[in-house]
């Protein structure tokens, strides 16, 4: 829900996200899926069907598929509730945590096989409520189990090292698993490897990664700033707070994106507001973008008509640009010497009247001194006895 929103309803919080000029929301369940909250759960998912506005459900946050069997019981519970929330509100993807390893399974095949079991068991409860033409008359207020694809399981990654969901366990499971996809915490892989993704080259490495593995150009994505401490993620922060930057992602999406079809919901405190600022990151990147492919092409439009090679004029002007950004620097360390000269003299003449304020007090003094002096020469002898 927008925290700008004014109505805490989903329907108005999916009004006030597409004026904002987006177009993607995702349901937080946090630990239980409320069943008063069905009947707003049915209009917002009528309102994305008619809209064609992607609607996404995350499930409990709290779970322990690796954990006993009355601990698994109970996730698998929450799981059911969530996935029936989403059939109600027009769910694209369905996105679940696994939790700890727990003390039955450690990291390792063992986990990773138990994890991929549950993950069947819940595409396949997804696929007898999507598609199943039998339920036409149970279905008739849900046109869309019918008509669309069923919804796509999501396993998402983790952020702390206690619980299952690296990036290869994640990718491992949704290899073996079909109607799966990895749900990219970008946060949590940034935590996990120690502030692993700083450039657009480790975003680039990242999603090649993952198309090596699993194919496919869809790709569905978290972020949000973070702080993390030793591999582990401590909490969410806004963006500009993290050492985890949005620029660079959206440097990657611009310049590599045609192949690559991203959802990104934003996880941030500030939700809608980071939303909006990684938007507005994206968008610059891709003038940037452009400017830079219309300076190249002017580049050899000049170099065509001046008779030179369009890679030798291009090395003047690197070299041209080199020399001023040189020059410029030098300007600027000569007038940061300046001041630091200014600086230092100012010191020094502080540091020269200091004395001199000292040295009068001495002389007020001495003056002191020999006015008492003359008072006593003066008012000596027995008549300040008869005074008193």
């Amino acid at each position: 829900m927008p925290l700008s929103c004014k109505g805490r309803t989903i329907v108005e919080g999916m009004d006030d996200i597409t004026a904002l000029g987006l177009d993607t929301m995702e349901i937080q369940t946090v630990r239980i899926v409320q069943p008063q909250h069905f009947d707003q759960y049915w209009q917002a998912g009528i309102l994305s069907w008619k809209t064609e506005f992607e609607m996404n459900l995350h499930g409990p946050y709290y779970a322990e598929i690796l954990g006993n069997r009355r601990e698994r019981n109970r996730t698998l519970s929450k799981m059911e509730s969530a996935i029936q929330a989403a059939k109600v509100i027009n769910a694209r993807h369905i996105t679940f945590h696994v939790g700890p390893y727990g003390s039955i399974y450690s990291r390792g095949p063992e986990a990773n096989e138990q994890v991929a079991n549950v993950f069947s068991g819940v595409v396949d409860r997804v696929r007898e409520l999507w598609g199943d033409e039998t339920k036409d008359e149970e279905h008739i207020a849900f046109p869309w189990l019918i008509e669309n694809n069923p919804a796509l399981v999501g396993v998402e990654t983790s952020g702390r090292q206690e619980l299952w969901g690296t990036l290869d366990e994640v990718l491992e499971v949704c290899n073996h698993v079909d109607g799966t996809v990895p749900v990219l915490n970008l946060g949590h892989i940034h935590a996990r490897g120690h502030g692993s993704l700083r450039t657009s080259e480790d975003f680039g490495e990242l999603f090649d990664e993952v198309r090596e593995r699993l194919g496919g150009k869809k790709f569905f994505c978290h972020f949000s700033g973070v702080e993390h401490r030793m591999g582990n993620a401590l909490h969410y922060t806004q963006i500009k707070k993290s050492d985890l930057k949005f620029e660079p992602l959206a440097e990657f999406l611009a310049e590599e994106g045609d192949w690559l079809d991203v959802t990104i919901i934003s996880d941030s405190p500030l939700l809608e507001h980071d939303a909006m600022f990684m938007l507005q990151q994206y968008d610059r990147a891709k003038h940037r973008l452009l400017e830079k492919k219309a300076r190249d092409e002017r580049n050899i439009d000049l170099a065509l008509k001046a008779g030179l090679d369009p890679e030798e004029l291009a090395a003047r002007t690197k070299a041209e640009k080199e020399k001023r950004i040189a020059s410029e620097q030098e300007a600027k360390k000569s007038a940061k010497d300046a001041a630091e000269k200014k600086t230092k003299k100012t010191k020094k003449a502080k540091k020269a009247d200091e004395p001199k304020e000292k040295a009068k007090p001495k002389k007020s003094a001495a003056k002191g001194a020999k006015n008492a002096d003359l008072m006593d020469a003066g008012g000596s002898g027995d008549d300040d006895d008869d005074i008193f």
